[in-house]
């Protein structure tokens, strides 16, 4: 059978591609043998959200008296809370199943492997294989949870993200390595309902590619609560053979052993390249990942890649752009190479953390007089209303032309509020534009144009 298009892979990237190529009116075929929806709606950003949300609604019945409200002690039910999370990924890849049927996308469910001459392999759970050809194939095969030498998942007291989600008993203790938004938002979650839990991180700051000031606020507010962190420590072992497990840390004072029912390994991912056909296509890799122009086309003719299996930000949003763009290449449309330098991060923690663009310290070393501004929730109405004073907006201005190279949010629904200066840098929109749009009062979202306003001296609450 012959198609236009064939993706292999239908995560964020995948299924936006398949979906955006029948737009265009090719022929499409989606290679799956998971779940549709990949790791994204199955095993990490949604469920994981649900399970957050979990925790931030047992939080609310925990300081519901700082409200005027008078509730009963409340518990979380641990099977509940991960049976609710596993009904909202099943429902979100039920979407995306009638979203393919609605585009007239065919859905090849098996194992995804290219050949040369334009060919997709395709193993069924029987073991069969069948042979599919299309005129241009689109690899967004996504990525796994990395395994260290000395951290290897056992799956059972060494786990990775998929693990964490589905544990059959909440463990007592655990230690989370690595503190990135996956090991975050995990040890955010345990925490808040009553594991105890403690965060390692090798480097000087948890959540280590954000703003510092974002950083030792997010330490400060897990250590407030109760969560143990620990930071410049790598984990040297981890002992199994009991009935926990003993986790030897390297510290600065040397080495310390913690006890713990669970090891949470959190420490980046895997892309997923072995095994389809890149060797034989003769497609380029290096370092782990798969070679592409800026429209994602493989050095072979026909052959594409999208998603984490390439350079730039492992996120579900950019593989959706990415894809994108790249079906939007081959219909022959006029498109821009996708602007990874104004890509949102977010973490999901409470506080909650948003950013995108430049920190204060890669501003300067870039060599940028800047202006920055900054405005702390505690001024703000909404956040005092809302009993969610806790953190603050920080811009980030180029003095000279007015530029705005970057913003770093930690509070309240900042994950929300990130895609206003998203698009007002698309838009090259100016500070001085920023403090003259009304913004609705009161809102988490005026603490923008406040903390704006403070980078221009003009701001009036602080």
């Amino acid at each position: 059978m012959k198609f236009d298009i064939i993706v292999i892979g239908s995560g964020p990237g995948g299924y936006v591609a398949a979906i955006r190529a029948a737009q265009l009116g090719f022929k499409v075929a989606v290679v799956e043998q998971a779940e549709l929806g990949g790791i994204c709606l199955n095993w990490g950003c949604i469920p994981t959200k649900a399970l957050l949300k979990s925790a931030s609604v047992f939080q609310y019945f925990q300081h519901a008296a700082e409200y005027g409200i008078s509730a009963p002690e409340a518990k979380a039910d641990f099977q509940a809370i991960i049976k609710r999370s596993r009904e909202v990924a099943d429902t979100m890849s039920k979407g995306i199943q009638f979203l393919l049927k609605k585009n007239k996308i065919e859905h090849l469910k098996g194992y995804g492997k290219v050949k040369p001459g334009k060919t997709v392999e395709v193993t069924d759970e029987s073991g069969k294989t069948t042979d599919y050809s299309a005129d241009h194939i689109i690899l967004a095969t996504g990525a796994r949870s990395k395994e260290l030498p000395n951290l290897k998942q056992d799956g059972k007291k060494i786990i990775g993200y998929r693990e964490a989600m589905t544990l059959p008993v909440q463990p007592k203790t655990m230690v989370v390595v690595g503190s990135g938004a996956i090991g975050s938002e995990f040890a955010y979650f345990y925490h808040s309902i009553g594991t105890k839990v403690t965060l390692i991180e090798v480097l000087p700051n948890i959540v280590p590619v954000e703003d510092e000031e974002v950083s030792k606020t997010l330490e400060r507010s897990f250590k407030k609560a109760g969560m143990k962190v620990m930071t410049g420590v790598s984990v040297e072992s981890v002992d199994t053979k009991g009935e926990g497990c003993k986790v030897t840390v390297r510290t600065r004072k040397g080495d310390e052993i913690i006890d713990c029912d669970i090891v949470l390994s959190a420490v980046g991912v895997t892309t997923n390249i072995e095994g389809i056909g890149l060797e034989e296509t003769g497609i380029i890799m290096e370092l782990g990942k798969v070679v592409v122009d800026d429209f994602y086309r493989t050095n072979v003719a026909g052959y594409y890649a999208i998603g984490d299996i390439v350079k730039g930000p492992a996120l579900a949003h950019v593989a959706s752009h990415e894809g994108i763009i790249c079906v939007e290449k081959i219909a022959g449309k006029h498109v821009e190479p996708l602007d990874y330098g104004n890509i949102p991060g977010c973490t999901y923690t409470h506080p909650e953390i948003a950013s995108v663009g430049m920190t204060e310290k890669a501003a300067k070393d870039a060599g940028y007089e800047i202006l920055v501004g900054k405005f702390p929730f505690t001024a703000s109405g909404k956040a005092t209303a809302s009993g969610a004073r806790e953190g603050f907006i920080k811009v980030i201005f180029d003095a000279k032309y007015g530029e705005w190279l970057g913003a770093h949010m930690i509070g309240e629904h900042v994950t929300e509020l990130i895609a206003e200066v998203v698009t007002a840098r698309k838009l090259e929109t100016t500070g001085r534009e920023i403090i003259e749009a009304v913004h609705p009062h009161p809102t988490m979202s005026e603490a923008i144009m406040e903390a704006v306003a403070q980078a221009y001296g003009e701001c009036i609450h602080l």
